[in-house]
């Protein structure tokens, strides 16, 4: 007998509730580690380890068939969360109590989330626009610490750049003339921030009523996304992108068609 959608939901809530269950076990872990550490001279931080789990991680995840890319996403926000474990057994105040619903800034659950709640997941990259590309590639690769990944050549004036599961996009005017007609009106500068989620068309839907959105653009990698005309008042525009093709870098295309849009 095939399995029904309600027999496969019930299995994913299952293996839910073990990945929850391998996290309590983790976490309690990094907390001896803590103990541990507060009576040595042992650092905190210790960047050998951090590569090593990082990179045998990502081979974990090849030898399992699954993205590595992916993995390494969730390693480093279990990274982050563990560090914090350690320097946060520091503190003198106690944790605060949290609900399941989540909780606003006052303390106090609430359950009123829009649609984009149910959506996004993370800031995806930032684009900014710079007067000197390869000047703001040296500073951002010396200064900085991020690398330059590999760039488009039929696409000049684009530099993806990357530090850990941080990624920048540098566009300068050599990569059109409505990045050009951009740079002379409002100088060099954050251009959109993009926000990574779900699904674009339901984002775009949910979004269409109360803000004034461009349309729907994909590229052959399956990135699709849309971007929020720039608000006069706070100067901010965001973009928004769901990956419905193969784990790739950003989409170029997709960012020139940003400057192409209204501002």
């Amino acid at each position: 007998m095939n399995p029904t959608l309600g027999d496969l939901r019930q299995r994913i809530d299952d293996l839910d509730r073990q990945l929850v269950a391998v996290l309590t076990q983790r976490i309690a872990v990094c907390h001896e580690v803590a103990h541990l550490k507060e009576h040595s001279d042992t650092p905190i931080i210790q960047p050998d380890r951090v590569r090593n789990v990082l990179e045998s991680r990502r081979q974990l995840a090849i030898d399992s068939g699954i993205d590595p890319d992916f993995v390494e996403d969730v390693m480093r926000v279990v990274l982050a969360e563990t560090h914090r474990i350690e320097v946060a057994g520091h503190r003198a105040d106690v944790a605060p109590e949290k609900s399941a619903l989540r909780d606003n800034r006052r303390g106090t659950p609430s359950d009123i989330h829009t649609a984009l709640d149910t959506v996004s997941t993370r800031v995806d990259h930032v684009v900014v626009t710079v007067g000197d590309l390869a000047g703001s590639l040296r500073h951002f690769t010396d200064n900085l610490g991020f690398h330059a990944t590999s760039t488009d050549p039929e696409r000049p004036g684009i530099a993806v750049l990357v530090s850990g599961g941080v990624t920048i996009v540098l566009v300068s005017a050599e990569a059109g003339p409505a990045v050009a007609d951009h740079m002379k009106a409002n100088g060099p500068g954050i251009h959109h921030v993009a926000i990574e989620v779900l699904n674009a068309r339901y984002a775009h839907d949910a979004l269409s009523n109360s803000a004034d959105l461009t349309a729907l653009v994909d590229d052959t990698h399956g990135h699709e996304q849309f971007f929020a005309v720039c608000d006069p008042l706070s100067g901010v525009r965001l973009g928004y992108v769901a990956r419905t093709g193969h784990r790739v870098g950003v989409a170029t295309q997709n960012i020139l068609e940003a400057f192409t849009e209204r501002d």
